[in-house]
């Protein structure tokens, strides 16, 4: 259990040092908070942001692993294993556009709230 719980842990490790992308993740999910606890948002308003933001991170996780992946079977033009490297980002993508969405469904009423009380 401890050496699955270390691997992977190593994962997001190397994720987060040697992917862009999961840089730029990490910076929305830091914004996400810190904008949840200046609106004082609700337990079941940061359960839902953090949710989102899993999924969003978790996504991001298994795309860098099939680009991966992928480059490791062949760094040759292939149009299968181009169109499984964009269907990948598209997760992504989607994801993280409704997440956006939520967030703003989430966020926006208190935070404008908050806003209006300074």
């Amino acid at each position: 259990m401890l050496k699955a719980i270390y691997i992977a842990l190593r994962g997001i490790a190397v994720a987060w040092l040697q992917e862009r992308h999961m840089k730029l993740h990490s910076l929305a999910a830091l914004a996400v908070a810190l904008l949840a606890w200046f609106a004082g948002v609700d337990a079941l308003s940061w359960a839902i942001l953090l949710l989102c933001v899993g999924l969003v991170v978790s996504l991001e996780l298994l795309n860098s692993a099939l680009e991966r992946l992928s480059n490791r079977v062949t760094m040759e033009r292939d149009p299968l294993i181009r169109d499984a490297k964009d269907m990948s980002a598209a997760a992504v993508l989607a994801a993280s556009m409704f997440a956006a969405i939520v967030g703003i469904i989430v966020l926006g009423p208190p935070l404008w709230a908050r806003i209006m009380e300074l």
